[in-house]
């Protein structure tokens, strides 16, 4: 008999605990990380979260293993989804570099802008050689939030996500072994495509930026996305879009704007973005952060923006607007984003020619 396929899921965050609970609801053996044990106590005391569905259906998923022990969540394990913040990735691989074992593959769920990419190179440093796989998805699977110390709510699922391999040539291999518990993922031409179509860093930072006087003073007591979208805090949404569209033509990408991201993700359409906003059911509940230290900030400021930035100025092409976002938020936020944030030189890009980097995401 075929042995059933073991996953451990680093996160107990939000996204970490609704992956968990599905892939032990869908028969998978599942192992659950988080590095601050009291974050998963009652977890590890139950050995099971609570899950609710987009229907309101709600199951009790039990799981094999739940651990702050990172030798002990990853042993004899197939699968590492990675389900945390990016200005968590480094330590991640940090963490997991002395006990990977040969053909184990990482997924960063998502890698935001170049996750996989600075992920490699941290692995490289440590002497952790190819024989490990590492892949990152363009966003996240599901749209879920964390309701309970053991509970989570999956509150929608995308129709598709795109998932690349670093180097490429290893996508169907992951893809083939992931699509047992996800059919969703779907290949990606390589780590670029997943990182600018990394649809977060033009929505998160922007909506919570422009919207920043009503979160501090409501503490996000409104709908973030159908709420906070106005027709004219859509038009920057959809400037930063198109900056995002130049770097992915000159990097030779055929990527799908945020309107088409929409239809293909959500089935929501709509005469413009606004209306596609507006029109996506899968928004539909979600409150606004209760402040601006929020992972829409600290995380997609610094690994999504800075690096699109950055990418940007390395192929020539001028981002006035992502710029701009990132001065704000360094001002609001009193941090320099663009001194902490990723860039070229932490994902391995600096005095490399683009043909060179393209052979390199593609082959290794």
């Amino acid at each position: 008999m075929k042995k059933k396929i073991r996953f451990t899921v680093i996160g107990a965050g939000h996204g970490g605990k609704a992956i968990a609970a599905d892939l032990a609801r869908k028969g998978f053996r599942v192992a659950l990380f988080n590095r601050t044990p009291l974050r998963i106590e009652e977890i590890r005391i139950t050995k099971e979260i609570e899950i609710e569905y987009e229907d309101g259906t709600i199951f009790r998923s039990p799981l094999e293993t739940v651990t702050s022990n990172i030798a002990e969540a990853i042993e004899g394990t197939d699968i590492i989804m990675v389900v945390v913040p990016a200005s968590g990735h480094k330590d991640v691989a940090e963490m997991l570099a002395p006990h990977l074992k040969s053909d184990q593959i990482i997924v960063l769920n998502p890698g935001r802008t170049g996750g996989a990419l600075q992920f490699r190179q941290i692995l490289d440093s440590l002497g952790i050689g190819p024989n490990v796989y590492i892949a990152e998805t363009e966003t996240f699977l599901f749209i879920s939030r964390s309701t309970g110390p053991t509970q989570a709510h999956i509150f929608h699922r995308k129709n598709g996500v795109h998932l690349a391999a670093l180097p490429a040539i290893h996508t169907n291999l992951i893809l083939e072994k992931i699509h047992t518990a996800y059919p969703q993922f779907i290949p990606a031409r390589n780590v670029f495509q997943t990182s600018i179509q990394n649809l977060g860093a033009i929505f998160h930072p922007a909506l919570a930026l422009l919207n920043a006087g009503w979160i501090e003073h409501s503490k996000g007591n409104f709908q973030f996305y159908i709420e906070g979208t106005t027709r004219s805090t859509s038009r920057v949404i959809k400037m930063l879009d198109k900056e995002r569209m130049s770097i992915a033509k000159t990097l030779k990408l055929n990527i799908c704007t945020a309107r088409e991201w929409f239809k293909n993700a959500y089935s929501a359409e709509g005469d413009n973005l606004y209306e596609a906003i507006q029109a996506n059911p899968g928004y539909q509940g979600i409150k606004a952060p209760r402040n601006l230290r929020h992972r829409y900030i600290f995380e997609d400021v610094p690994f999504s923006l800075v690096p699109m930035s950055s990418i940007g100025a390395w192929v020539g092409v001028k981002t006035e607007t992502i710029n701009s976002m990132i001065r704000i938020a360094s001002i609001m936020l009193e941090t320099d984003y663009f001194k902490i944030g990723r860039t070229i030189e932490t994902m391995g890009l600096k005095g490399k020619s683009l043909n060179e980097v393209e052979s390199y995401i593609q082959n290794g």
